[in-house]
């Protein structure tokens, strides 16, 4: 048997059995899983999850660690005993507005393949006879759902993995990671070290705790959840059954925060709807024996932080009237601040990993991504909106994690809209022009602790001069939340004008040093070796050609770069990548510098009379970028639009920023100059087809597939997925990302919609927006290659569908005579 990294899982409940499980089932037998629990009932998450799976949700990624776990807990057959029973799943409504967002999560099932129905509130009641049906009104039924036995499948998962190799150990408590000159060599415990060569945290509300051990920031907050079990129900009687525990499908009340599940003949009961309890992991007592009363994982129950729920539950299902709770606790839960689960590498020390804030519903998909990744270097599914370094460091510290990850409890069921801001806190991050952006009345939502503009109040009176082309249609009640028609005043001026964009919040990364030409180079797809005073669009891809993200490299210098990136899984990205001679040197300089676009076809009437730099299209050319003064600031120009318009980025550093924005917007007065926001920009970059990473493509796409292969350079010698994009045949894709126009001009869907190409689920929308431009709503949907412009579709918007055609893109200026005059 050849050698396998030596691997020391940390925690053995539902995640690390299952990484266990898909590690051994790969070839890796060196598996040792450490808990300081004793076996198999560990005292953690899984030892009292009530194991609910429920697999809908806004995000694909989720939805398919859902589904695979479903698909893999069915498979185990623990001697004889069932790991999943498929009672199904209901989620009802009581409220208009929670019937409309259950159709609206109807369609996110269509668009990532799970069976789903919204129902009658008397084919509720048929699935489910404790509902009163006079207190529904409906709801969302998807029978693939159901139950997980974690416990028994935590037991049959350890006995597979054990069977291959692996070892399980409790009652061992980890008290430090292990590392020398940056890598991970084992894990010390209370009975000595265990050797590793990877060390994956899997500890769940300990998590936080083990990752200080290797030095690593994990961004969790421990949170108790009640859960509860009434006496037994006569009306259960009949439909009881001890052998698989339950009949009745899994039922969520969403509008009350309150989730059931059949015990039996009892009823279990959920509730998010009591005052967020933290909870601190090292003020729990050591379990001592494998009942439940002793687990650190499950505090005792308030029964006044019960009550309220208690009450609408007696309401809801009439059987509880009269009935009373036997049983309750409080247990504890990991919490994050949005939400998601926590994946990925050490940035300090190489081979820690970490699995963490994982529920049972995605354990399963979780633990395959991550052996995935340690194995085969890559996932399946892409992890974006789990990798734990998609945080910047100012949503990583204690404060930050306690106040969001508290929010996140209160609102995990609330009918969210795709663009709501975070509720707090606000004004962490704020741009140089924030003082005047809020004299201009801008309305502001949120982007990793950013302030952001969405539109400007000040424009509203221009909303009576929009020409009748550009006057928006009134909008439904659901698109017309966080958006104003005040944007149509600022594309409108962006098309015609000139308009002000703060682009300060996007990432930028200076790379410098003397083998910086040569970083780039290898794990960019484009050509980058290009004279200082070059901007070049790549792509960055992962070895199996998928589009990891897109950048701009401006060359300021013969060894500096400034690279406009997409976040913060960029940065993590390239400084992995750094070569160990030292030769590269890597900066992330959002904060000490500033950006303004300055777009329009009056940009250079706006900009050329404040400089004795020349700007003309000869003096600085479409995608070249020039250090220049303004009114006497140091700026650098970068001419690039990604609203397809002439003008420039405009850089500066934060202190100079306020000056740049006040003479510009004195200059332009006479222009007709507005400021412009994101409801704007989004709307503009649509019409001209500009991509939006992590949105319209990922690690799951190629670039020929995304529409973005003129960013690959094959031509141009070795770079990091290019013999895979060599292996390729351009002409034999299956899928597209393709352009769609709403055929009625005046529903404006806004993303993850399913897609029907001739009456059949093909595809979902990936980003959309009204094009004022154009004057109707557009969108961008990944269907299959077949759908050639002309093509009609439609979309599912809630509980009906809206007709579409397929479009050649761009929309506007298609052979770019605007931006680059």
């Amino acid at each position: 048997m050849s050698r396998t990294p030596r691997v020391v899982i940390v925690g053995a409940g539902i995640v690390g059995a299952n990484l266990a499980d898909e590690l051994t089932s790969r070839g890796w037998h060196q598996v040792t899983v450490l808990d300081r629990g004793p076996l198999p009932l560990t005292g953690g998450s899984t030892s009292h999850a009530p194991g609910l799976v429920y697999q809908t949700g806004s995000s694909k990624t989720m939805t398919e660690f859902a589904t695979y776990t479903v698909e893999k807990l069915q498979s185990l057959d623990a001697a004889g005993g069932w790991c999943f029973n498929q009672v199904g799943g209901l989620e009802i409504a009581t409220t208009p507005e929670r019937l409309h967002d259950l159709h609206r999560k109807q369609g996110w099932a269509t668009s990532w393949g799970v069976p789903g129905e919204v129902i009658s509130p008397e084919e509720c009641a048929k699935l489910h006879p404790l509902l009163d049906p006079d207190r529904i009104l409906g709801g969302l039924h998807t029978p693939t759902d159901g139950l997980a036995k974690a416990t028994r499948a935590v037991e049959e998962l350890a006995r597979r993995a054990v069977a291959r190799g692996a070892r399980f150990r409790g009652g061992v408590e980890v008290v430090g990671i292990n590392h020398h000159r940056g890598q991970v060599t084992g894990v010390e415990t209370d009975q000595g070290e265990v050797p590793a060569d990877i060390v994956i945290s899997c500890a769940g509300f300990w998590g936080r705790a083990i990752g200080e051990m290797a030095g690593m920031r994990v961004p969790l907050l421990p949170m108790a959840h009640q859960y509860a079990r009434t006496e037994p129900l006569p009306e259960l009687a009949g439909r009881n059954d001890e052998r698989t525990e339950a009949t009745l499908p899994t039922l969520r009340h969403q509008d009350h925060d309150l989730y059931y599940r059949q015990h039996v003949d009892r009823l279990g009961i959920g509730t998010y709807a009591h005052r967020p309890i933290p909870v601190e992991p090292g003020e729990l007592p050591q379990q001592d024996s494998t009942t439940e009363r002793s687990m650190p994982s499950m505090l005792p129950f308030t029964e006044e932080d019960f009550a309220a729920s208690w009450e609408h539950s007696r309401r809801l299902l009439p059987a509880l009237e009269s009935a009373e709770i036997d049983t309750g606790f409080n247990g504890i839960m990991s919490f994050t601040p949005d939400g998601g689960p926590l994946v990925g590498e050490s940035p300090d020390v190489s081979g820690f990993w970490i699995a963490e804030a994982v529920w049972v519903t995605h354990s399963a998909g979780v633990a395959r991504a991550v052996a995935q990744l340690l194995v085969d270097g890559r996932s399946e599914i892409e992890l974006h909106g789990c990798d734990v370094h998609r945080f910047d460091e100012i949503e990583t510290t204690e404060a930050f994690v306690d106040e969001t990850a508290q929010r996140n409890f209160v609102e995990v069921y609330d009918v969210k809209h795709p663009l709501q801001p975070r509720f707090s806190p606000r004004e962490l991050r704020v741009s140089p022009f924030h003082a005047r952006q809020k004299e201009l009345g801008a309305v502001f939502l949120e982007s990793h602790g950013w302030e952001r503009p969405h539109w400007y109040e000040a424009n509203a009176p221009l909303v009576q001069d929009l020409p009748m082309e550009w006057q928006p249609p009134s909008r439904d009640a659901w698109s017309a939340m966080y958006h104003s028609p005040i944007a149509a005043v600022e594309a409108w001026k962006t098309r015609t004008a000139v308009a002000l964009h703060d682009m300060t919040s996007l990432k930028r990364l200076e790379i410098s040093g003397p083998g910086a030409l040569d970083f780039l180079d290898r794990l960019t797809t484009n050509k980058v070796r290009k004279s200082v005073g070059s901007v070049t669009y790549a792509l960055v891809l992962d070895e199996a050609g998928g589009v990891r993200s897109d950048l701009t490299v401006a060359r300021l210098g013969e060894e500096l770069f400034q690279v406009g990136a997409n976040g913060n899984l960029d940065h993590d990205h390239f400084r992995r990548e750094l070569p160990a001679d030292g030769s590269v040197q890597l900066r992330d300089i959002t904060g000490g510098t500033c950006c303004i676009g300055v777009w329009g076809p009056l940009a250079r009437d706006l900009v050329q009379p404040l400089s004795r730099d020349d700007l003309s299209h000869e003096g600085l050319k479409y995608f070249r970028c020039k250090p220049v003064h303004i009114a006497g600031i140091p700026v650098t120009a970068m001419r690039v639009s990604y609203v397809g318009e002439l003008g420039w980025e405009l850089y500066t550093s934060a202190e100079l920023g306020q000056r740049l924005w006040d003479v510009l917007f004195e200059a332009g007065r006479g222009l007709g100059v507005v400021a412009a926001g994101r409801a704007a920009f989004n709307s503009l970059r649509l019409e001209k087809g500009y991509r939006a990473w992590g949105a319209d493509m990922t690690t799951e796409h190629n670039p020929y597939e995304a529409g973005v292969g003129f960013a690959v350079r094959l031509q141009k010698g070795g770079f990091t997925g290019r013999d895979a994009l060599a292996a390729l045949d351009q002409e034999a894709i299956s899928r597209r990302l393709c352009c769609l126009t709403i055929d009625d001009g005046r529903s404006v869907v806004l993303g993850s919609e399913p897609v029907f190409l001739d009456g059949a689920p093909s595809g979902y929308i990936t980003s959309a927006a009204f094009s004022h431009t154009l004057g109707t709503p557009i969108a961008y949907a990944w269907l299959p290659a077949t759908a050639e412009p002309g093509t009609p579709v439609e979309i599912q918007y809630f509980d009906r569908r809206v007709r579409a055609t397929v479009a050649a893109e761009p929309l506007v200026d298609p052979d770019m005579h605007r931006i680059r005059r």
